[in-house]
């Protein structure tokens, strides 16, 4: 099964029978930023150990309500929650792969990377401030690139998404003028544009419209052939995103002294840090009702970071780093118990 074709789909069904008859099957909804390495995942997983994966890429926001409701066995979530919140529902968190939001854009006889902006001038066209691609500040960053006065179609999401908060929670950072009329959050009211279900909403609504400009994980910017733009980055550097730039953003990261491991890795500092980068958290309920569903699903997540790195780096993902893999580890064993209080599934 091919990536552009699972890309295409809204559920990732690996409908084949598993492994053994008390197999359970894993069941998962949430985050689009990780569907591309997630379906990558679910199909090399089936056809090393016959157990299957149904994953809805519904958004951040339908996969924390389903996982609340206890719909699913899993939610996946770009936005992560507090310890509060997670406390109030009985969840435990981890963050189980990192990237990079891009912007993209459709404009004729722009190559992808071509393009440069900053958040300031990313945060004045979401606001409506600047409305046609040779305003002045974009000119300015890209001397010698011949832009069209043609208007500027702007792409968001419109479901909730952590994609959304991510990029919100960056656009806020470096834009007081965004922070106080809009600010962060994984929905948000848009001052301008048209709203788009899903990175692949995005991805194709940015795609069929001249003049458009949108923000989507970057696996579908590759996939896709989108044309991506360069970003200047929190120590004013130039950087394009690739996986070397992500993970230079990520390499400031103290899991280990994060709280639920909370994290939010957008304008970190250095000098090839891409300036968007965003973690993908799995959410699973401490003390379960289906303990045979979380199993397997901690099998498929723990498979994940032992054998699926070679896969998450051919997408641009960034692999947790072996000693967060570690501390994930031990706190599956030590939160995510049955009724009698003992470990649901311990990694080897």
């Amino acid at each position: 099964m091919k990536l552009d074709k699972l890309l295409c789909a809204a559920v990732i069904t690996a409908a084949v029978s598993m492994g053994s008859a008390n197999a359970a099957s894993i069941t998962g909804a949430g985050s689009t930023f990780a569907y591309p390495i997630l379906a990558k995942w679910a199909d090399a997983y089936r056809k090393e150990t016959g157990n299957s994966l149904n994953y809805q890429s519904i958004g951040s926001g339908g996969g924390i309500k389903q996982i609340e409701a206890n719909t699913v066995t899993f939610g996946a979530t770009d936005a992560p929650l507090t310890v509060k919140d997670l406390d109030a529902n009985g969840l435990a968190q981890w963050p189980q792969i990192m990237g990079g939001i891009v912007p993209v854009v459709n404009l004729d006889g722009i190559k992808p990377g071509e393009l440069v902006l900053d958040g300031p001038t990313l945060a004045q066209i979401y606001l409506g401030k600047i409305t046609k691609w040779d305003d002045a500040a974009i000119v300015k960053l890209n001397p010698g690139i011949k832009l069209p006065s043609q208007a500027i179609a702007v792409v968001h999401r419109s479901d909730g998404s952590g994609t959304t908060f991510n990029y919100t929670n960056y656009l806020s950072k470096v834009s007081p003028d965004w922070k106080s009329t809009v600010g962060e959050n994984a929905s948000v009211q848009w001052p301008v544009g048209l709203g788009s279900k899903g990175n692949e909403g995005v991805a194709a609504g940015v795609g069929q419209t001249k003049g458009a400009i949108g923000y989507v994980e970057y696996a579908y910017s590759k996939q896709n052939k989108m044309t991506y733009a360069n970003m200047v980055n929190a120590d004013g550097k130039t950087v394009s995103p690739t996986s070397a730039t992500f993970q230079a953003a990520a390499a400031n990261a103290d899991w280990a002294h994060a709280p639920g491991f909370y994290q939010i890795l957008t304008n970190e500092p250095g000098a090839t840090s891409w300036p968007i980068t965003a973690s993908t958290f799995m959410l699973i309920h401490k003390k379960p009702s289906d303990t045979a569903a979380v199993g397997e699903a901690l099998k498929f997540f723990d498979w994940s970071f032992e054998k699926g790195t070679k896969m998450a780096e051919e997408l641009d993902y960034i692999p947790m780093p072996a000693s967060v893999v570690t501390l994930i580890k031990k706190t599956w064993a030590a939160d995510i118990v049955d009724a009698q209080g003992k470990p649901i599934y311990v990694a080897k």
